[in-house]
């Protein structure tokens, strides 16, 4: 599948991959951070922003989106940047297709198998996909039922898009997340390891990388290193963006 995709910059290339229920602006910060050094191409995963809509919803499928997409380029490598669900097809990538990925940022997720809960993100945009929303504001209240948080009811509501009779629906196939949900938190192959170098990010108050999670990261990406920033949660590019883009850049540009 050709993803959508949006590039800045020029010199070696850098790949944005945000995640679940986002869109590539959710980088968009980082983006513009490195895109002074760098040839930044910030992806929507499939099913996701305005890349096309699929049944299939996989983390090995999304992995060959992004090399099919290198390869339209003709990016023989890349460095790869992945949050959440684009940090597992990033892992899913390096392990896949190592000769293809230079050094792998990911940012607060591990590459284990995450059990699957209520979640009230999922609930809220599936209430929104059945509602006839006339308004963003109508929308707005919609999700308050479900999220409390306005940073995260404004980061869900970037999926809203207005149709030619004024009514606004989901850019997200909700239909595709939904069934396959799961797939999301699945463990990366098991045997499989990626040599070069790797960075873990992991916000301080987020429960996503645990310690208890650190060898199996070793395990599987023996060239890793996990760095913490303090007072960060899950949404670590958003609430810490210096700290986060400066570990980043440094990353990329220490050999």
């Amino acid at each position: 599948m050709k993803l959508n995709y949006q590039e800045q910059g020029n010199g070696y290339p850098v790949i944005l991959i945000h995640g679940m229920f986002g869109s590539l602006s959710n980088l968009g910060n980082l983006a513009r951070y490195l895109s002074s050094q760098f040839r930044v191409i910030s992806v929507d995963l499939r099913n996701h922003g305005d890349s096309p809509h699929d049944s299939v919803f996989d983390m090995a499928t999304m992995a060959e989106d992004i090399i099919y997409l290198m390869d339209i380029l003709s990016l023989p490598s890349a460095f790869i940047v992945g949050h959440s669900l684009g940090g597992k097809v990033g892992m899913q990538l390096a392990l896949s297709h190592s000769d293809r990925v230079n050094k792998l940022v990911v940012a607060d997720i591990s590459p284990i198998k995450y059990q699957p809960r209520n979640d009230p993100a999922l609930n809220g945009l599936i209430a929104l996909s059945e509602a006839s929303i006339q308004s963003r504001n109508q929308a707005e209240e919609l999700l308050a039922d479900f999220i409390s948080d306005g940073q995260t009811r404004a980061f869900l509501l970037k999926n809203l898009k207005r149709k030619d009779d004024d009514r606004f629906v989901l850019k997200l196939n909700i239909k595709a997340v939904t069934e396959n949900y799961g797939t999301a938190l699945v463990a990366a192959p098991s045997g499989d390891r990626f040599d070069n170098p790797c960075l873990f990010i992991k916000g301080e108050t987020s429960a996503y990388i645990q310690e208890k999670h650190r060898p199996i990261i070793k395990d599987m990406f023996p060239n890793s290193q996990v760095n913490v920033i303090s007072g960060a949660g899950h949404w670590l590019h958003a609430e810490k963006p210096k700290l986060f883009n400066n570990q980043v850049l440094e990353f990329f540009t220490t050999n």
